[in-house]
């Protein structure tokens, strides 16, 4: 999702998507629009990777474009997908900052940040939308992201793996924690497929 250039043409992130894209089982991918070539590589490998097991990758404002408000184009979307992977990509780089800045209640102190990395709000908002519909959610965060919110290990159920861009981008994409990790989120999203499709049955 787009944060503040919310129209699909200026989005931009169009060119980073795996070409061929169209097929398959719809799945969301929410990430907000890289800026370095690793982060372009990284879910470039992705999608590919998607692709690969037979899903369509499917994201707004690059495979898909609607003019109605953010959220209500977001949630119609989640409608038509049958599990959301996120990804955390650094955005927002915080040198010197305080948490609980001039707090004064009793036992809650000010905390330094240095060097922390934040993304974008709508790696929180959308996950947390796929999860209330029930969609399996599986969340990767950049290495150096503040893991705060919906980015902490374990909020959605699923282990939230972090990956690392430096060196080769998609190294993570190739390794067994995360063929083990994505094959499960794999198992749970072919259920919500197969159960789609089953009537509701009155004698069960």
């Amino acid at each position: 999702m787009a944060e503040s250039e919310f129209a699909g043409a200026t989005d931009g992130r169009s060119e980073y998507v795996e070409p061929g894209a169209g097929f398959g089982n719809s799945v969301f991918v929410s990430y907000p629009k890289p800026y370095t070539r690793a982060q372009m590589a990284f879910i470039r490998g992705l999608s590919a990777s998607l692709k690969g097991r037979g899903f369509f990758p499917r994201t707004l404002g690059v495979t898909d474009y609607d003019t109605d408000a953010p959220l209500r184009a977001v949630r119609r979307l989640m409608f038509e997908s049958h599990g959301l992977i996120a990804v955390a990509f650094k955005r927002i780089f915080v040198e010197s900052g305080t948490g609980n800045f001039r707090a004064d209640l009793s036992k809650i102190e000010e905390f330094p940040l240095r060097g922390v990395w934040l993304s974008t709000p709508w790696v929180h908002i959308e996950p947390a939308m796929a999860y209330q519909l029930g969609l399996p959610t599986l969340i990767v965060r950049e290495k150096g992201v503040l893991a705060d919110g919906i980015l902490e290990k374990g909020v959605t159920g699923l282990y939230a793996p972090e990956f690392d861009v430096d060196g080769d981008p998609t190294a993570y994409l190739k390794s067994t924690e995360w063929n083990q990790i994505l094959t499960r989120w794999e198992y749970q999203v072919r259920t919500v497929i197969d159960r789609k499709g089953s009537p509701p049955r009155l004698y069960d």
